[in-house]
């Protein structure tokens, strides 16, 4: 299974994971320009942006430790841009999900 793969079925995973919760998906790998959000989710009248994050095992990092300071910055600039642009007025939590 390459990379590609392995993502893919752990944003799956992740994705009932969330509607199992109640969570309403409402976008997944959305892109701002060259910006993605994994998942952007609704839990009651919070925005959910969930960042996926997958390995095979863990002898290199735990999943979670791919999730730089950079990673983030660019999380967040890919939120700002969907609330403007879905005129959103919620409060918003950035959650990750960690697949080994």
């Amino acid at each position: 299974m390459n990379t590609r793969e392995l993502g893919e079925l752990a944003e799956g995973m992740a994705q009932q994971y969330l509607s199992k919760l109640g969570y309403k998906i409402l976008e997944t790998n959305w892109y701002h320009g060259h910006l993605e959000l994994d998942i952007v989710a609704q839990d009651g009248n919070e925005l959910v942006i969930v960042e996926v994050k997958a390995r095979t095992g863990i002898r290199y990092e735990h999943p979670s430790e791919a999730v730089t300071n950079g990673k983030i910055k660019r999380i967040v600039e890919a939120a700002d841009a969907y609330i403007i642009e879905k005129d959103l007025e919620l409060e918003t939590r950035f959650d990750v999900i960690t697949v080994i």
